[in-house]
């Protein structure tokens, strides 16, 4: 199996300049939630599942959440939206309804602003 949008997450994990395509994004979205999964799975058998989410858990949320910004702000970026864009979240539903239409419709073809379209790279 080959995930080759996983690396060039790898590479600019900590970055947010630049773009992210849909695939890199979902990616990491995928990966991000199978490590929660597997620390709240080892949480539950080794706690019994009491006092959950424990620390385990929140501490590998802890350590993907900047990663998951960063790349969060380079979605936005591919599909010519600033970062600041990302406070949607803060809107209750309707924000993160818009985001997750953003984080889903397609790049935008050329380059803007934030650099080249990640996709002549390939």
């Amino acid at each position: 199996m080959d995930f080759p949008h996983l690396g060039q997450f790898l590479r600019h994990a900590a970055s947010s300049r630049g773009r992210a395509t849909r695939s890199e994004f979902w990616a990491f979205v995928a990966l991000a939630a199978l490590l929660i999964a597997c620390a709240a799975s080892l949480e539950i058998r080794l706690f019994g599942g009491a006092g959950f989410p424990g620390p385990l858990v929140l501490g590998v949320a802890a350590l993907l959440l900047g990663p998951l910004i960063a790349v969060a702000v380079r979605r936005l970026h591919d599909i010519g939206r600033q970062g600041h864009w990302l406070f949607l979240v803060f809107v209750p539903v309707l924000g993160t309804v818009i985001l997750i239409w953003w984080f889903c419709i397609q790049s935008e073809a050329r380059r803007n602003r934030h650099g080249p379209d990640p996709l002549d790279t390939y």
